[in-house]
């Protein structure tokens, strides 16, 4: 089956294995998606991705982090601009989210990166989603 949305795809099944407890889920693999698991694990979201060459798209393997007392380390996840309604900032308008207790993911010229580091290069871009 075809998503029209690939992103929304990968949020929505991150967010349903984070409700339900599980401890890793499976997301067709794409360079943008890879790239996304790359942020969250760099903001410490998640505890590791790893892409599976299986068929012929792949697949990426997201390991779900939790607090000791099995509580979410990601208290929501949220697609911002969608194939529908694009959503772009310059450098100077990128929000904070929860007062910088969230992450915004961003897609720049120079790659996807978070708010934050997209502030501080300067640059702004598409916002792909808001995570916390």
């Amino acid at each position: 089956m075809a998503t029209t949305d690939p992103i929304a795809d990968m949020l929505t099944r991150i967010r349903n294995a984070n409700h339900a407890k599980h401890a890793q889920c499976d997301i067709p693999a794409s360079k943008m998606k890879e790239q996304i698991a790359k942020v969250l694990k760099g903001e410490g979201f998640i505890k590791d991705y790893q892409v599976l060459n299986t068929g012929v798209q792949g697949v990426i393997r997201i390991t779900l982090k939790y607090t000791h007392d099995r509580k979410d380390v990601i208290g929501g996840l949220k697609r911002i601009s969608r194939p529908g309604l694009r959503k772009y900032c310059g450098a100077t308008d990128i929000p904070t989210i929860y007062g910088g207790m969230g992450t915004v993911i961003m897609s720049t010229p120079q790659g996807i990166m978070t708010g934050r580091k997209a502030k501080k290069q300067n640059v702004g871009g598409e916002i792909l989603a808001y995570v916390w």
